[in-house]
């Protein structure tokens, strides 16, 4: 394994076991199931600093942990494909944020404005991953929602929420981070 490769796989394993520990800090918005996902913070950094395959890799790996480690012990598999629908692949997509990778970088290492293509690529990231949760939520777990309601319609407002509540959460970790981006995303 070459050193840059050794470089990115510890630092994946670094951003997953973080995003994993910061799943353990309370997240739920209110009396629904709209949640906050602090981990997408930094696997989405680490997207923009390590590429698309490296934050899709890195997102898998969070959804596999978190499958094995919360999911499961929740009861929040049904079954197979949901599982790895809403955990792996879920997690997965937001490596969508690499995609951006060389912009973002190109535009830190010239001094120009980048909040926009950054915010841009953090909500195609946590769009994705609350799509997937959408569609799972409106197939597998339509048994559970209230019986006033359409499935799809309540699959829409808790996920749709979920997805709001992060989209804002990382517009304002991008403001707040602005000063140090560089350092986060450029590699030497």
């Amino acid at each position: 394994m070459g050193k840059n490769k050794l470089a990115v796989t510890v630092e994946g394993a670094i951003i997953v076991a973080l995003a994993m520990a910061l799943t353990y800090i309370p997240h739920s918005l209110g009396i629904s199931s709209i949640e906050f996902q602090y981990g997408i913070i930094p696997l989405i950094i680490y997207a923009w600093r390590r590429g698309f395959s490296a934050g899709v890799t890195a997102g898998v790996v969070w959804g596999l942990l978190d499958l094995i480690l919360r999911g499961m012990s929740k009861g929040s598999v049904i079954n197979p494909w949901q599982g790895i629908l809403e955990y792996p692949v879920a997690f997965g997509v937001l490596g969508l944020a690499g995609l951006w990778a060389q912009q973002i970088q190109h535009h830190l290492k010239n001094n120009q404005q980048v909040y926009w293509p950054m915010l841009l690529s953090g909500i195609v990231a946590v769009c994705a991953k609350y799509l997937l949760h959408f569609f799972a939520g409106g197939i597998v777990w339509a048994a559970y929602a209230p019986k006033s309601l359409n499935p799809w319609v309540y699959s829409l407002i808790i996920n749709g929420g979920s997805a709001l509540a992060n989209i804002i959460m990382v517009a304002i970790v991008l403001v707040l981070l602005r000063q140090v981006m560089g350092k986060l995303v450029i590699t030497r």
